[in-house]
């Protein structure tokens, strides 16, 4: 055949492949409509299964804890014994499975590429199996296609269909995981910290899929018209540009969400990550609308998913914030050591549950922006005032668990107790509520510069709070309680304490010892919190002269980066003035010698809990990992936020 002629027919065969490939590049040409539902329902069952799982674990774990509370409440230290021995399997779960690091005992203490650029850190052995699982799970239904039978651009089609589809689905969690509201926090008593790196990864998988969806089509694109027709058609077909724009906007959240970016500028990530978001969620919703295709519905949902965690936000502002009295004040106190006490007066009663945190507004100081905060303290006034006569209840204590009267006198106790009181009702107040943060730029920053160039040292203004979030510990079942704080982590402890040492004396608990070890840098960093702590170790002291029920408080107090002999130690001995039971000392803590030293003398079962920084929460959880085991019930949990 002369050449002309066979270059005649290679062109006929090149157009001819070409017209049955443009089918496969636009619509749903190729696209397996039936096995996509079915991939899709089939992730969404992966997922609900790991939460009927965690969900049953969780309730049996509820269950044993308010077995042992029934158990325990009121009981003597004797027969706190039976809870003291560990349960070999449970132990071995435990230590092995549920708070091991993934490899060593690196957990939450951040990776750094230099001094002072981290990049994130290494999620937990039970953290890594759920992500691997989800992940596989994506890879699974994504290659299920018809391998047989259809040619490469049908195969292909089928391809794009189905990852698009999962991307898709994979919204849904990836929304519902980043909320505030959002209910399997609650339910699982899992922190948003877990939830917020669940929502991370998630992410990356849904950013992969999108990757893997526009690149194939692109593919069978270029196979059928070149590059200059798929270059023609991104322009002027709004159907491809709206996708386009939403895969870009997913890339660049991918690009714009490591830990680097986010610790550098957190408020300018926070911005351009909901932006592009929305971004992504808009032009996706119009990209699938404009062909009418099935994930419409599934746009409208999280849509509606957003807009209702939205209005939940709102709602919660406005109910504490905002009353015929007033709306919300906040006064900020600078403290030596680089940290302000705020308190949040509310126009409502605002009742948060121990270990909980707010979000807090200060509009003059950062506009529309929340920062989260743990809560350390919080006053209610009672609805019931006290208009005239004697009351054994020292009226100035927050605690409604407080021994001693006005003149320092122990109340009568001869069976019962007389009032001449009038208990007329009135209008319910607002409450108190207290953080302590450290300035670590931005807002804390701002904050604590206006409060410093007050004469007063202080300042007030209008604020909002909303919350609260969290309060997922439960310990009042454990017959003692050792808690960890580092700098600012004491905030959450002190509402867990607080919680301890009142159920304690009302006999509701059995909690009978709570030790505290606080970690700070300078001396002056103990005067953050020394007023709480004062009045919980003379509740407590009060509560063992009084009751069989009362419990014992123990606070320890490591000052890391001063020595005895240097000018923090006048603080020091002011502390020792008012502290009872607490000891003080220079250094580090030898971690493991203290919960060793605890696990000897414990009384029934032992809770570990730690706030601070993540080189010490990993130090407490690896102490109280070779601990367990041994014999001793140890349980461990660890409150972080690594955002």
């Amino acid at each position: 055949m002369p050449a002309f002629q066979r270059a005649t027919v290679v062109s006929v065969s090149a157009r001819q492949t070409s017209e049955e490939i443009i089918p496969y590049s636009q619509g749903l040409t190729g696209v397996n409509l039936w096995l996509n539902d079915i991939t899709g329902y089939s992730l969404l069952s992966s997922l609900a299964l790991c939460i009927f799982l965690i969900l049953f674990f969780r309730l049996a774990l509820l269950t044993q804890s308010y077995i042992r509370l029934l158990a325990t409440i009121g009981s003597d230290r004797t027969r706190l014994r039976f809870w003291e021995q560990e349960s070999p399997t449970w132990s071995k779960i435990q230590k092995h499975l549920l708070i091991a690091p993934l490899l060593q005992s690196r957990h939450n203490r951040e990776l750094r590429l230099i001094r002072n650029i981290k990049i994130g850190t290494v999620p937990s052995r039970v953290h890594t199996l759920f992500i691997c699982f989800y992940a596989c799970t994506n890879v699974v239904y994504c290659c299920l296609l018809d391998y047989h039978g259809q040619p490469r651009a049908a195969l292909l089609a089928e391809i794009r269909g189905r990852t698009a589809h999962l991307a898709v689905i994979n919204m849904i969690p990836l929304f519902l995981f980043c909320m505030r509201n959002n209910p399997l926090i609650w339910m699982f008593g899992i922190s948003f910290d877990t939830f917020n790196l669940f929502h991370r990864w998630i992410g990356r998988i849904l950013v992969i899929e999108v990757l893997a969806h526009t690149f194939i089509w692109g593919t069978n694109k270029f196979n059928a018209i070149g590059l200059q027709g798929l270059k023609d058609s991104l322009a002027d077909d709004k159907f491809l540009l709206l996708g386009l724009i939403s895969s870009v906007s997913m890339v660049a959240i991918f690009f714009q969400s490591p830990s680097i970016f986010r610790h550098a500028i957190y408020e300018i990530f926070l911005h351009v990550h909901q932006f592009l978001a929305i971004g992504a969620l808009v032009a996706g919703f119009l990209h699938v609308q404009h062909h009418d295709l099935p994930q419409v519905p599934i746009f409208y949902f999280l849509m509606c998913l957003w807009a209702s965690e939205r209005f939940l936000r709102i709602y919660r502002i406005l109910r504490y914030n905002v009353s015929r009295r007033g709306i919300t004040k906040v006064t900020v106190k600078a403290l030596d050591g680089g940290a302000c006490r705020i308190t949040f007066c509310t126009p409502r009663a605002f009742r948060p549950a121990p270990g909980s945190h707010l979000y807090a507004y200060i509009p003059r100081v950062s506009a529309h922006m929340s920062h989260p905060f743990s809560i350390a303290w919080t006053d209610v006034v009672n609805p019931f005032e006290k208009l005239e006569g004697p009351t054994p209840v020292d009226s100035g204590a927050s605690s409604p668990s407080g021994m001693r009267s006005p003149s320092g006198e122990h109340p009568p106790t001869n069976g019962h107790q007389e009032f001449d009181m009038d208990l007329r009702p009135i209008q319910r107040k607002g409450s108190n509520t207290s953080c302590v943060i450290s300035v670590n730029g931005g807002m804390t920053a701002s904050l604590y510069r206006r409060a410093s160039a007050s004469p007063t040292g202080t300042i007030t203004m209008t604020a909002f709070i909303e919350g609260p979030y969290g309060g997922a510990e439960t310990l009042r079942s454990y017959g003692t309680v050792l808690l960890f704080a580092g700098g600012v982590g004491i905030t959450h402890q002190l509402s867990l304490m607080k919680d301890l040492v009142d159920s304690s004396i009302a006999g509701i608990c059995p909690t009978r010892k709570v030790v505290l070890v606080w970690i700070v840098k300078k001396a002056e960093m103990i005067e953050w919190c020394s007023d709480w702590l004062q009045e919980l170790t003379v509740l407590a002291e009060s509560s063992q002269a009084e009751y069989e029920s009362g419990v014992e408080v123990k606070i320890l107090l490591y000052v890391t980066q001063q020595k005895e002999d240097d000018e923090g130690a006048i603080v020091l001995e002011k502390q020792r003035r008012w502290s009872i039971g607490t000891n003080i000392y220079y250094g580090r803590p030898n971690l493991k010698d203290i919960v060793k030293h605890e696990v000897r003398v414990r009384v029934g079962a032992l809770c570990v809990g730690v706030c601070g920084p993540g080189g010490l929460g990993d130090g407490v959880r690896q102490a109280s990992r070779e601990a367990m085991g041994k014999g001793a019930k140890i349980d461990f949990w660890e409150e972080s936020f690594t955002w």
